[in-house]
């Protein structure tokens, strides 16, 4: 077999290679077609929108009678100098929502919430509540409230715990470190559960300064904040190809030793 014709047969093999076992930019997620039809962004803060408690949640309870009126009961101190100060009692207590959406409260038992907003199911303890006591008043957070940021990397992501109710998109990502050198800030998707249990996505564009209408997003526990990467298809097929092509190197001078001899 003449030289040339070993260097085609290795260099059609190694391309068969790369075609079968190409690792090309397969670190990208959640792609979307070219016409991909997203969620209207005028209505990603709207009350529809709003978080809805979820299995697995962490939820502190907090319970009062009489309105919560001991919430507000003042003491007084004899101490000069000192002001008064507001009595906040030690009664939370935390709950994670099982499985099958229960959560075991209280003198009224297992109770669904799942799928309420923050207040719903204030408003829902409280009317079960009030068969047992006065006028109860019922206080209600999440504690593991976190989203999911990818900044713009592929599948690199950061998993941050939202500390505040009003934590903005921009927040979010600043967090996560910004966006990366790779990432389009141009292509944002923002991926989001809605009130029927769909997660819709909305796109969001922050290249251009027209994209401070929507930096002041609240994001939302369970949130996905998808930074799109830009294709890195040149370094990508140089890896995949290297080691193709040292061996093509490898054995076309095996093959002109072995001829010379």
């Amino acid at each position: 077999m003449s030289f040339k014709r070993v260097v085609k047969v290795a260099v059609s093999v190694g391309m068969l290679m790369v075609l079968q076992s190409c690792g090309i930019n397969s670190n990208l997620m959640l792609k979307t077609e070219k016409d991909y039809e997203y969620a209207p962004i005028d209505s990603v803060n709207s009350t529809k929108s709003e978080y809805r408690i979820d299995v697995n949640d962490i939820v502190q309870f907090r319970f009062f009678t009489q309105k919560g009126q001991r919430i507000l009961d003042i003491t007084t101190t004899s101490v000069p100098g000192q002001q008064n100060q507001l009595f906040n009692p030690n009664n939370s207590l935390n709950y994670v929502v099982q499985s099958d959406s229960m959560v075991n409260f209280p003198a009224v038992g297992e109770v669904n919430i799942v799928g309420l907003t923050i207040r719903e199911a204030e408003i829902f303890l409280e009317e079960l509540y009030a068969d047992l006591y006065v006028s109860p008043f019922v206080q209600i957070s999440v504690t593991n409230r976190r989203v999911i940021v990818f900044p713009g990397n592929g599948g690199d992501a950061q998993v941050l715990y939202l500390a505040n109710n009003n934590t903005t998109l921009l927040e979010a990502i600043a967090l996560a470190g910004g966006i990366t050198q790779r990432g389009r800030a141009s292509r944002i998707k923002l991926i989001r559960k809605g009130p029927d249990g769909q997660r819709e996505v909305y796109r969001i564009d922050l290249s251009t300064i027209d994209g401070l209408a929507y930096t002041d997003i609240t994001v939302q526990a369970n949130d996905y904040i998808y930074v799109e990467p830009v294709p890195e298809i040149g370094r990508e097929l140089l890896q995949e190809v290297a080691p193709i092509v040292s061996l093509i190197s490898s054995a076309a001078i095996v093959v002109s030793v072995v001829t010379a001899l």
